[in-house]
């Protein structure tokens, strides 16, 4: 069943309105779009001015230069700090995120993702801070981002890497929030599902962009959409195989295709040696 949606329903932010969905017809179990709503209303119960925000940049953070860590390897993993997930419920309880992300430190991992979404994927922002203080390595903002206020929320947490998902997001959304992302100095992750959003990825000009195997909307998987994605994004291009991997093999399958990284997140919490699963996953 379709619905029709009334393009007038907004929520305020900061003097902003922001839609409560963000394309014309959806399907009643759209699970991309029932997140975004939990983001939507957390952001604003939880929103200070923007220029306040602004005005604590001076003492945000120095960032790690996520970019230049992916792009110096043939094959770099991001290791996901991830307790749940919707499409499959509780992964692990995690009750000391530091001491996992200092194990994935250790295994060899190039990158740690957090999850900050905390409806759907039990995150929090006190996880992302937290784990930033404790390793050395760049530190992903894994969540919903669909305002600006979020950017410079992610900057002054001391994010090195942003998310941005293109499906969540309609163009000029996707061009001003790159555009700023950038300019606060945090790397940018493009994520997309389909050959026609990594045609709009390149368009705006990402530097980094990540092919999610895992139709958002429905929670599916399709190993195939690394085949149909990952070949025609340029070589410049880092490219991010997410969703699927678990093994070496896959690994190996994602590098063929084009792939200078992999994030992994289930294997990785479910493993009861994350160091050992790391080391597996790279060939180390």
């Amino acid at each position: 069943m379709k619905i029709q949606i009334n393009t007038k329903q907004s929520r305020k932010i900061n003097g902003r309105y922001y839609p409560r969905v963000r394309t014309q017809q959806l399907s009643e179990s759209n699970a991309l779009t029932a997140i975004i709503e939990g983001v939507l209303e957390d952001v604003a119960n939880r929103s200070l001015p923007i220029s306040e925000l602004q005005d604590n940049l001076t003492t945000a953070p120095q960032l790690r230069d996520a970019y230049k860590v992916l792009s110096s390897k043939d094959m770099s993993l991001i290791a996901e700090v991830k307790r749940s997930s919707p499409s499959k419920g509780d992964l692990a309880n995690i009750s000391d995120p530091i001491s996992l992300a200092k194990s994935y430190e250790i295994g060899g991992a190039d990158i740690v993702s957090v999850l900050t979404e905390s409806r759907k994927f039990k995150g929090s922002i006190t996880d992302l801070t937290s784990v930033r203080q404790s390793i050395n390595l760049p530190v992903l903002r894994k969540d919903f981002i669909v305002t600006e206020y979020q950017i410079f929320e992610s900057r002054l947490l001391g994010s090195d890497l942003l998310l941005l998902i293109v499906a969540g997001l309609n163009k000029k959304q996707l061009i001003d929030y790159h555009q700023l992302a950038t300019e606060l100095g945090m790397s940018v992750l493009i994520e997309v599902h389909t050959v026609a959003e990594s045609e709009i990825a390149l368009d705006i000009g990402a530097k980094i962009i990540g092919v999610n195997c895992r139709n958002l909307k429905t929670l599916e998987v399709d190993k195939n959409t690394f085949e149909q994605i990952l070949p025609i994004l340029p070589q410049s291009i880092v490219k991010v195989a997410e969703s699927g991997i678990s093994a070496r093999s896959d690994v190996e399958r994602v590098a063929q295709l084009g792939a200078n990284a992999v994030l992994v997140g289930e294997t990785l919490v479910k493993s009861s040696n994350p160091v050992h699963t790391i080391k597996d996953l790279l060939n180390q």
